[in-house]
């Protein structure tokens, strides 16, 4: 499997933690060079390993914003 190369861009702030220390948290992450884009998922305290999660461009944080608040 290739690398996968990744930039946190921007923490915008953690979910909630777990136990062992992981931290489910929201960010703006650029994955292989790519377009930034908002992303949650679970990583560990120094960063170097992830869970699977879930990723969002502007328009789907958006409308997400509006499920949550209605």
């Amino acid at each position: 499997m290739a690398d996968i190369k990744y930039e946190v861009v921007n923490h915008i702030g953690v979910l909630s933690t777990s136990p062992n220390g992981w931290t489910k948290e929201l960010n703006v992450v650029s994955w292989n060079g790519g377009q930034e884009k908002y992303d949650i998922r679970d990583w560990s305290p120094d960063h170097t390993k992830m869970s699977k999660g879930i990723t969002l461009n502007e328009e789907e944080i958006g409308q997400l914003r509006l499920l949550i608040i209605k």
